[in-house]
């Protein structure tokens, strides 16, 4: 949870159910703008949570399509 209520977590549409690798994000929309990702198949394990400019910077290097 967060102090503006429980995160909203979600997965990428290039995900797969079938149990493969896969992480979920969710944006906390507070003033300090967070990103906390997790693993989907521990959803109760650890998250790691950046900052929305460290995530912005990760996925503009992603590939596009």
């Amino acid at each position: 949870m967060t102090g503006t209520g429980p995160l909203r977590w979600f997965k990428s549409s290039y995900s797969d159910d079938g149990g493969g690798n896969c992480l979920e994000v969710a944006p906390c929309p507070s003033a300090t703008a967070t990103i906390h990702i997790r693993d989907s198949k521990n959803p109760d394990g650890p998250n790691l949570t950046v900052s929305g400019r460290a995530w912005a910077a990760f996925t503009s290097g992603l590939p596009q399509g």
